[in-house]
């Protein structure tokens, strides 16, 4: 049988070796409920492919990084992600670098006709376990309540905040220096804001309020304790013991690795962070300690899809499980769908756009809702899984304070050069 012939019976989407990226643009969108910039690659054959740069990420991380792309084959996406994650670091610094890592493998998935679970390796699963973020309210049992109208609406796994936040007004619930509650600009250990007896009682009754309501069968983390010392943590962590929590999420930032331990070892519950660290160096410490029981990573910080991967690959060697973080858009969603299901020790997955009505209308040719009882069907279609973005939906919801209007032409970026070797 001639090759002709043979390729008369195939369809081979593209002609991938022959692929080269030939154009990067962004568009922003107002708050979903954070602040995200989807970006496009587009292409010599006339696909594209789509990725995002998360909430509070300066889109100049990607556009910086366009003229080390153009020409070059996005299918090639270890190659490529090498050269530009040393412009990514932690917290948003690594926005640009995890939003086109996405992108490439979105396009390189529809070069191949292949979901992007399996340029990643293959699936462990077909539906994606979803939890459901929920805005804090004041009282226990409305805030019971809240979180009960989430289990109806099929989700089983429940996020709350439980922090100073919740003190506020109580007398001597809280001992902080003059200004010290008003800054934002100060690591946990530095701010000298302690918990008293009364503010940890106050958390207490209010944490046996929502258990009340909701029960002890489903799991129930929580995050945004407050930028209190470890030793409040400590005395926090005890108190809330009894109620079971599935983790204390981020109570001391992620950087201070002996108090993670020092945290971990004091308290039944586990502890968890990671949102904010870049690549997988960045969660060695944390594991070699002992220091973490489950982490955390968002994709959209960490490297990506591949990197994240490798993340949750690392964990499970030192017996721990990867949840994820997520904040933004469907594109972002998705890519996290795809590295959840290819990861084997993968956990449960954020959502924080549950109460958003036109979030999963930004995207175009996938079944919907996204999220069906609980969990994300891992999507079967090329790439990320979606066949294009809503155009209408976007130009609805364009960031208006920002100048780049929906995909306008970057052609400014197209000469950014600088010699990036890290070697002389």
């Amino acid at each position: 049988m001639n090759d002709t012939l043979l390729e008369s019976n195939i369809n081979t989407h593209s002609r991938p070796t022959d692929l080269r990226i030939t154009d990067l643009r962004i568009v922003n969108l107002e708050p979903l409920p954070f602040h995200v910039t989807l970006l496009r690659l587009d292409t010599n054959q006339g696909i594209s492919g789509y990725g995002e740069v998360r909430d509070g990420a300066s889109p100049t991380y990607a556009l910086l990084l366009k003229s080390r792309l153009l020409g070059e084959n996005p299918c090639n996406i270890d190659k490529l992600f090498r050269v530009i994650k040393q412009f990514g670091y932690h917290g948003r610094q690594g926005g640009g670098v995890c939003g086109i890592e996405m992108a490439l493998f979105d396009l390189a998935g529809k070069a191949y006709g292949v979901p992007a679970y399996q340029l990643a390796g293959g699936k462990f699963r077909d539906k994606v376990l979803i939890y459901s973020d929920t805005d804090t309210v004041a009282d226990g049992a409305a805030m019971g309540e809240r979180l009960k109208g989430r289990m109806e609406a099929g989700f089983k796994f429940l996020k709350m905040d439980i922090g100073i936040g919740l003190l506020e007004g109580i007398e001597g619930a809280v001992a902080a220096p003059p200004g010290a509650l008003e800054r934002r600009d100060v690591m946990h250990p530095f701010t000298g804001i302690q918990l008293t007896e009364i503010g940890i009682d106050c958390l207490v009754e209010y944490v046996r309020q929502v258990r009340d309501g909701i029960g002890y069968e489903i799991p129930l983390a929580a995050d945004h304790f407050g930028r209190i010392n470890v030793e409040s943590c400590i005395r926090l962590g005890q108190a809330l013991d009894p109620f079971s929590l599935a983790w204390y999420e981020d109570m001391i930032p992620w950087q201070l690795t002996e108090q993670w331990r020092q945290l971990k070892q004091s308290v039944l519950t586990p502890v968890c962070t990671g949102e904010d660290i870049y690549l997988k160096e960045g969660f060695l410490p944390l594991l070699e300690a002992g220091a973490v029981s489950v982490i955390h990573p968002d994709l959209a910080t960490s490297g990506g899809i591949m990197e994240t991967k490798k993340i949750g690959d690392l964990a499970q060697d030192y017996g721990v499980p990867m949840a994820m973080h997520m904040a933004g858009s469907p594109v972002s969603f998705l890519a996290n769908v795809h590295c959840a299901a290819a990861t084997e020790n993968f956990y449960v997955l954020e959502n924080h756009s549950v109460d958003l009505p036109w979030w999963s209308d930004l995207i175009d040719g996938i079944a919907k809702p996204l999220i069906v009882d609980g969990f994300a069907p891992v999507p079967e279609a090329p790439g990320l899984g979606f066949g294009d973005l809503n155009e209408e939906v976007i130009r609805d919801h364009i960031d208006k304070t920002r100048p780049e209007g929906y995909f306008e032409p970057t052609d400014r970026w197209d000469g950014e050069r600088s010699l990036d070797h890290l070697w002389s």
